[in-house]
């Protein structure tokens, strides 16, 4: 594995979820920010989140969007006001939209930055931006996650294929070691450190407590917390033509007025070797050919997938995962089985691009919290697969009210 340090070129991922089916292809670029003396104000573009989604009609909806200061988890906003984490507006209208051009399936695709000179941030941490319809913040249509860093605690982070589990078998463990000698500690009970993989929310691993704690410097080694399945290599189509069938798909046809796209019939991996190919751990790129902005001009096409398989698994469920679903497991990405054609299907309508995804089985005990997901039933697990995994290092000190992000790092 390669450890990678933060900096502006690296384009972390963030965690987005949508509450309106009308609302497709939401996506947010460098969603990882710097918090440079002090304050970001949007000026430079290479710190700015850049986030965009299509509406699927040509009428104009009036969006608006709010920011609010999160816990280190999410779970509730932080204690601290509007007024010390963001000069300005806590709100703010989406005004700069454009509708599809010459498409099959009308859509508006609706576009904003942030930070910006009307909202600036001066604090790390957590923020949720919440998109609302009307001017009403209980009509949510989308909700994004993002970070702000304070680099601050330096992670040196290694990952191996022997663990307590096995040894070169199904499974990585990753050690981490956090420099804090350029903040003032006091108790490392105040450090509360999260590791994600892929972009992940179902596997992600939060450590409160280190193994070894020495002068500036705290470790996290032989943790049974973080131990994780290597899965496989992200399986990948590219559905960039409506013409020709690109990488993985089987056949291109229109069809009552839509562009249809037949991936191959996917097969299991599981016979203990590792598919071994270049992917994205997975994310997507909108791209169309023949356009000149992809944007407006890319179409939407039904992905299907299948799976042929004799009999279903009556002790789970099947979910396509990916970030074209969110990374999240939902109706709209759960697999069905069709017993006439002994096979797993899905469809879904998706914009024109390339796309990775993985096949994720949640057992039936846990499809409430989707909490227990393996790889394993269709894509197998292996110690040699590439992975991205983050660190967010948190710290809130005694007395203090809210959580700073003090150090981020991405190993792959």
């Amino acid at each position: 594995m390669i450890f990678l340090s933060l900096t502006l070129g690296i384009s972390a991922q963030t965690h987005t979820h949508i509450y309106n089916e009308r609302v497709r292809t939401l996506r947010v670029a460098r969603t990882c920010l710097t918090l440079m003396e002090n304050e970001l104000d949007g000026s430079d573009p290479e710190n700015v989140l850049h986030i965009s989604f299509d509406e699927m009609s040509h009428d104009v909806h009036f969006y608006t969007f709010s920011v609010k200061h999160m816990n280190a988890n999410w779970s509730k906003e932080s204690d601290i006001l509007s007024g010390e984490y963001l000069r300005g507006f806590t709100t703010q209208d989406i005004t700069d939209y454009e509708h599809s051009i010459n498409t099959s399936r009308e859509y508006t695709h609706y576009r904003f930055a942030f930070p910006n000179p009307e909202m600036v941030i001066t604090k790390s941490g957590n923020y949720l931006l919440t998109v609302y319809e009307d001017g009403d913040p209980e009509n949510k249509i989308a909700e994004i996650q993002c970070s702000v860093v304070e680099p601050a605690v330096k992670v040196e982070a290694n990952v191996y294929s022997h663990t307590d589990i096995e040894i070169n078998g199904r499974y990585q463990q990753m050690d981490l070691s956090l420099n804090t000698a350029a903040i003032d500690l006091k108790d490392p009970n105040e450090m509360h450190v999260l590791v994600q993989q892929n972009n992940r929310t179902d596997n992600e691993v939060w450590l409160s407590r280190p193994t070894y704690i020495e002068r500036n410097r705290l470790k996290y080694q032989q943790c049974k917390d973080l131990i994780f399945e290597g899965g496989n290599e992200y399986r990948h189509f590219d559905a960039f033509s409506t013409y020709f069938a690109g990488t993985g798909i089987d056949r291109v046809y229109y069809e009552m007025g839509d562009y249809h796209a037949m991936l191959f019939a996917d097969e299991l991996r599981t016979n203990g070797y590792m598919f071994n190919s270049a992917d994205a751990d997975g994310r997507f790129l909108v791209n169309a050919e023949r356009t000149q902005d992809s944007d407006v001009e890319a179409e939407y096409m039904w992905v299907h997938w299948t799976l042929p398989m004799e009999q279903p698994w009556f002790d789970g469920a099947l979910y396509v995962g990916g970030d074209l679903f969110n990374n999240e497991m939902g109706l709209r990405n759960r697999m069905q089985y069709d017993p006439e054609t002994k096979c797993y299907w899905l469809a879904s309508l998706v914009k024109q691009g390339g796309y990775d995804y993985q096949y994720w089985f949640v057992p039936k005990s846990q499809i409430s919290n989707k909490k227990t997901t393996t790889t394993q039933r269709v894509d197998g697990s292996y110690w040699q697969t590439e992975n991205e995994y983050a660190v967010y290092v948190y710290w809130r000190p005694f007395g203090a009210r809210y959580d700073r992000l003090v150090g981020v790092s991405f190993l792959r």
